[in-house]
């Protein structure tokens, strides 16, 4: 039987699913428009629909600027004619002036060979430059120069800005210059409520590439609640590229700008709990850019006003640097005593042993008893797996026909946890999701994020009460498999590996995981070991961390480990070594030979 076909796609797929966004926008965002919003969304119908689909075409290709004869599309036709009602309306610019940067950007090698012969037979351009004193042209081989060698020469040289017909009198090529580029980004930012996404998210949707949970959103569902945010949230982009973009010799004064900048947003975020999470982010950013430049005054200033969770700690170590010693003490004990997070905790202590000098005396009581410890073993890998990433060989090593070895690393337990409670994560609360294509709620880094779900939360876990859990996750695995979750990395789970992990770990294990998850969803979904073990007729497991030669256990992967442990859970941290020419002759041929146990080790 011949196979069949589908049909082709609409050639203006694209047009539909812009008009789609700004339907979509007009009916829950209309009061957010500035008045060049509004003529653009209830003019842009209006238009020829070679008209609309050639704007949209260069909305989504890299410009803004684009040679005619570049926008050649079957469907459109005369890229000319299709431009025309665009430029009448002022969304398009039919006569750019362009600087030789944006020149250098839409012409070839040969183009600018040719640029580079007329400008040297142009008797005033050359005197120009003799007056100057310099001919960098006249040092080249045009017929030999490279792309960039041309480009250098000529930016050395050039005149001044002009339209495409100067630069080229003869070329019968024209450039326009897409000058709603601006406007649009701001509708982007409106419908996504950020710019990482962009239009491409309808067409990967429409095809399968992605799948998203559909979200009930009602009129109150979206990013932004007045136009004023929408401006704060540009302005902290702005400022953000402002200082990461200064020159090294600029960067000072680019920091304490920006300081002001954010100073003076401070009170309108504070009304929108999303958009001040990122002014925070912003102004910690700040501080660690200016503890790079070693200016300790401008990081403390930064981080005294800024409520990243990790601000407050770096207080500490600014204090440090200021040479405020005791003030350093001060604020590491009052964050012992009252931590905002593991990590928080986990460097304080760290920061006070080193402070006072004497360790047991700073620690608060609750981290005085000893650590629990966790098994170690150290394993010699073969010579002839040195081309494996250290955890492959380690898990080809360890596999048996009864005890299978998977890589797992910050997938198996929190796909778990994604697909038991995913009717919590994917609960249409507001300020969670403002658009359909939304991978995960936009509050899970906010402090309230459990505490707003709590309910939801108790009542997925409850199911590991009853039993109910597996046959939950099992029917979600079938009927959410690849909808994007910010827990669930599909391509990490099959069924063989849900069936075995079911099968072997524990539901109390399982709790024990998803409530340490709970503390912290955004950081907590880090750190976990990257092997599990799995003995199915003994329904039982062993999760491994994998060390290589001078690799050290992290901060976030210590802190694991200490949970597993504290909790009974079994846990081993596996120190790899290669296979030499000594280690080969003395080494035994069984796995067990191969592998020794060190005993146990503080995480």
């Amino acid at each position: 039987m011949p196979r069949v076909l589908p049909d082709p796609p609409d050639p203006f797929y694209y047009l539909a699913n812009f008009e789609r966004a700004l339907g979509w926008l007009d009916a829950r965002c209309a009061d957010l428009f500035d008045a060049a919003g509004q003529r653009l969304v209830q003019g842009f119908g209006t238009l020829p629909r070679a008209s609309r689909a050639l704007f949209v075409r260069m909305l989504m290709r890299k410009g803004p600027q684009f040679r005619a004869s570049k926008l050649d599309y079957a469907e459109i036709g005369c890229p000319r004619a299709a431009a025309a009602p665009l430029i009448e309306a002022g969304w398009l610019d039919g006569a750019p002036v362009l600087e030789f940067d944006a020149l250098a950007a839409l012409v070839t090698r040969a183009e600018l060979q040719a640029l580079a012969a007329r400008l040297m037979a142009d008797a005033d351009f050359e005197t120009a430059n003799h007056a100057a004193g310099f001919d960098p042209l006249r040092a080249l081989n045009l017929r030999t120069a490279t792309r960039a060698a041309l480009l250098n020469a000529l930016d050395a040289t050039a005149p001044s800005a002009r339209g495409w017909d100067a630069w080229f009198p003869a070329s019968p090529d024209t450039v326009v210059d897409f000058t709603a580029a601006p406007l649009c980004e701001r509708l982007r930012l409106m419908f996504f409520g950020n710019l990482r996404q962009d239009w491409s998210e309808f067409v990967l949707a429409d095809l399968g590439v992605y799948r998203y949970e559909p979200v009930p959103l009602d009129g109150a569902s979206r990013a932004f609640q007045q136009r004023a945010d929408i401006d704060a949230y540009l302005a902290l982009r702005d400022c953000r590229e402002a200082f990461d973009l200064a020159p090294e010799d600029q960067r000072a004064d680019a920091l304490a700008a920006a300081l002001d900048t954010l100073d003076a947003l401070a009170a309108h975020t504070r009304a929108n709990a999303w958009l001040h999470a990122r002014h925070d982010r912003v102004r910690h950013a700040v501080g660690q850019a200016a503890e790079r430049l070693g200016d300790a005054v401008l990081a403390m200033r930064a981080y005294r006003e800024c409520g990243h969770p990790e601000s407050r700690y770096r207080r500490v170590r600014v204090l440090e640097q200021l040479g405020r010693r005791d003030d350093a003490c001060a604020l590491a004990q009052a964050i012992a005593a009252a931590p905002a997070n593991e990590e928080e905790a986990q460097r304080a202590a760290r920061t006070l042993g080193r402070l006072t000098r004497k360790r047991a005396q700073a620690q608060p009581a609750q981290t005085a008893q000893p650590t629990p410890t966790h098994r170690q073993i150290e394993l010699t890998l073969p010579a002839a797996h040195t081309h494996l990433r250290v955890e492959e060989a380690a898990r080809r090593a360890l596999a048996s026909a009864d005890a299978p070895v998977f890589y797992v690393e910050n997938t198996l337990i929190t796909g778990l946890f994604g697909l038991l409670c995913w009717p919590a994560l994917f609960a249409p609360l507001p300020g969670a999701f403002f658009h359909p294509f939304q991978r995960g709620p936009a509050d899970l880094h906010a402090a309230d994020f459990v505490t707003r779900r709590g309910a939801l939360f108790d009542a997925c876990l409850a199911e590991l009460e009853t039993g109910r859990y597996r046959a939950t996750i099992e029917q979600r695995f079938a009927d959410k498999y690849g909808t994007q979750s910010p827990f669930v990395a599909w391509a990490a789970l099959d069924e063989a590996l849900l069936t075995l992990a079911l099968d072997c770990l524990p539901a109390a294990h399982l709790r024990l995981w998803f409530e340490r998850l709970l503390r912290e969803p955004a950081a907590n979904r880090s750190g976990l070991p990257d092997l599990v073990r799995f003995w199915p007729r003994e329904r039982r497991y062993e999760l491994i961390e994998v060390k290589g030669p001078g690799d050290r256990l992290q901060d976030n992967q210590r802190r694991w480990l200490a949970y597993c442990a504290a909790h009974d859970m079994p846990v081993t941290v596996l120190q790899a070594r290669w296979e030499t020419h000594e280690t080969h002759e003395t080494a035994g041929t069984t796995e067990a030979a191969e592998t020794t146990e060190t005993g146990t080790a503080t995480p």
